[in-house]
Order: C-alpha cells, then structure tokens, then sequence
C-alpha cells in the first residue's frame, strides 16, 4: 500500500450532513478514545452536531465493561451494554458472572451482551474461546436478560444456524437485537418471524453487500436499528478508515435509499426504534 493510501485510511471521515434523531444502536466508546469524562464528551458532542443524540456504548470483556458502566455515568447521552464477547467467553468464571449481574443492575445499563457465537476466530485465534464454551456462555447471558428484563445483544459471525438453535432452545428474551446484521433475506426472515430487532452497521452501503442490502429490504421498519460498530465498519466510500458515531448518517441514509424512504423519515423510525428496543427516555 502506498502511503497516500495508508495516509488516508488514518484520516476519519469528513462530516455529513446532520440527520436529527438518530441513535448509535452499538458503538465502543473506549476503543473510539472515550477513556475519559473529556474525551467521551468529545466523542459524543461530535455526533450530537450532525444529529445523533444517544449512544449505547458495548463491552468484549470485563475491562471494556467496566469503561462502559463508567461512560454512561460520565455523560446522559451515552447508556451502557456489558457481557463477554464470545470470543472471550472462556473469562465467564463465577466472579466474573457476579461482577455482571452486579452491572446489569445499574440503570444506566439497558442491554446484555454483546454475546453470541463467533465461528470465524475459532480457526484464525488460539485465543478465542471453543464453540462449547461460548454455547455455555451464551446460554448464561441469554438466562441472565430474561431474569432482568434488559434486552439481549447478539454477536453472531458465521454461526447462523447453531446461533438460532441455542436461542430456541433456551427461549429467546422479549427482546433480542441482532447485532451487526449480516446475514441473508432468509436469516433475516427467521429473525424477524421470531420478532427480533435487525441493526444495520456500515457493512449495509458496502459494494460487495447486496445480499445484504435485500435483507433490509425485506425487513419491517418496526424492527431496523442502526448502528456504527466504531471503530470498525466504516460506512463506503470511507471504508477502513477510522469510524464513530458521527458517521452514522451516512449508514441511515443508505438504508433510506433501500427502503425508498426520505432520509429524515428514516433517521426517525430508526431513532424510535432504539428507544423502544433499548427502553429508554431520552434526555
């Protein structure tokens, strides 16, 4: 790569134009640079200019989640999800489950997770937890939004089927988000017949993601969210580059265009939804 171009991949996204009454379904303020009251109001002044008004800001492991519980404290525009990515499921040991629960508790925090099954580091990661030990781990996550209310948050990659199976098994939480949809239209109809929330992430404007982009299409507004994923997932043409949640814009606008609906329509419906998902009054 030449360095212009690695030039440009470090450089974050210009602006766009504002879009009021969005909400950033799923973001990780600590991985953004939100390691302070500072720096999260920094972050969250950014996207409050070009419309986004709240965040939910997510854990991977037990150290992010404590950042997480902290940033929803620091700051009224951002709410907290904490649990063990699946990836670090192997960490689920009885302090950690106190330390959880003790989490979930907190009203600042409206989610549990993110949890799920991840196949894809299975064989890329010595690291990474066996399918065995994330299914038991999921299994307690998914137990632990039923006995508290809060929505589930689900991570899932390359693991579609097993990942449905576990939540028909265990009996899925009144309601489940499905994090970072990337499923295709017959996924997306499962979910939706089982009436979960779809979260769109950049991934949806990318060039290579029309399967995608059908299963938005075939999915009813009253169950979209929208989401950054920041840092990660950069909505096109910026893709690679550095992501946040004032970029989230770019992501409802994309999805307006595949539900032919004006984009302040869909900033709106997207907005509703978080709030109704996530249970919250917005300030």
């Amino acid at each position: 790569m030449s360095s212009s171009k690695k030039d440009k991949r470090r450089q974050p996204p210009p602006d766009p134009a504002p879009l009021p009454g969005l909400f950033d379904a799923h973001t990780h303020l600590a991985a953004c640079g939100g390691r302070s009251p500072e720096s999260v109001k920094a972050i969250l002044d950014h996207a409050e200019s070009v419309g986004v008004s709240h965040v939910v800001t997510v854990a991977d492991d037990m150290v992010d989640a404590r950042w997480a519980v902290q940033a929803a404290s620091w700051d009224k525009r951002a709410f907290a999800a904490v649990g063990l990515h699946p990836t670090h499921a192997a960490d689920l040991d009885d302090a950690a489950r106190a330390e959880i629960e003790a989490m979930v508790a907190d009203p600042r925090v409206v989610a549990v997770g993110e949890t799920g099954l991840d196949y894809y580091w299975t064989t890329r990661s010595d690291d990474c937890a066996d399918p065995a030990v994330q299914r038991d781990a999921f299994a307690w996550h998914i137990d632990l939004a039923k006995r508290t209310g809060k929505p589930l948050m689900i991570h899932n990659r390359e693991a579609d089927r097993d990942l449905l199976d576990v939540l028909a098994a265990e009996g899925s939480p009144e309601t489940v988000i499905m994090h970072c949809f990337s499923g295709d239209r017959h996924v997306a109809a499962q979910c939706v017949d089982r009436n979960y929330y779809l979260s769109f992430s950049g991934t949806v404007t990318f060039a290579n993601s029309d399967e995608l982009r059908v299963a938005a299409h075939t999915t009813p507004l009253d169950r979209m969210l929208v989401e950054t994923d920041a840092p990660f997932l950069t909505p096109h043409p910026y893709r690679g580059q550095p992501n946040q949640s004032y970029c989230l814009p770019y992501t409802a606008r994309g999805l307006a265009a595949v539900k032919g609906l004006e984009d302040e329509e869909m900033a709106a419906i997207l907005g509703g939804n978080a709030r109704s998902a996530y249970e919250v009054t917005l300030r």
